[in-house]
């Protein structure tokens, strides 16, 4: 990621197509190291591409990417099997107990 980083510091600073030079200078100022090989692998994928069409094509990956929407999918049948109406029968109770607890504290002090 830092490589990454510093590439895109050198492209926003106005140049077009940073070198391996550029990108060790921009992470020596920071006293972060640059690893070569994973630099020289980076500056060949970026070759005569568009960064922004490279971020854009990227965007358009990741929002293919499922994002953990199936943790609610498995938590609904067990909910509606009847498994699900005893919690939240004690939720309520909880919230019940809280808010006296909250009552009793507010009536320790006089109204102003």
């Amino acid at each position: 990621m830092k490589l990454i980083a510093a590439y895109l510091l050198a492209y926003l600073g106005g140049n077009s197509s940073p070198s391996a030079a550029d990108v060790k200078n921009i992470l020596d100022s920071v006293g972060a190291e640059a690893d070569e090989e994973k630099l020289e692998f980076l500056l060949a994928e970026l070759k005569g591409k568009d960064i922004t069409e490279v971020i854009a094509s990227g965007r358009e990956k990741f929002a293919a990417v499922p994002s953990g929407g199936g943790a609610i999918a498995v938590g609904a049948p067990a909910a509606a099997s009847g498994g699900g109406a005893a919690p939240a029968a004690e939720s309520k109770k909880e919230e019940k107990v809280e808010e006296k607890e909250e009552s009793d504290e507010v009536s320790i002090f006089p109204p102003c």
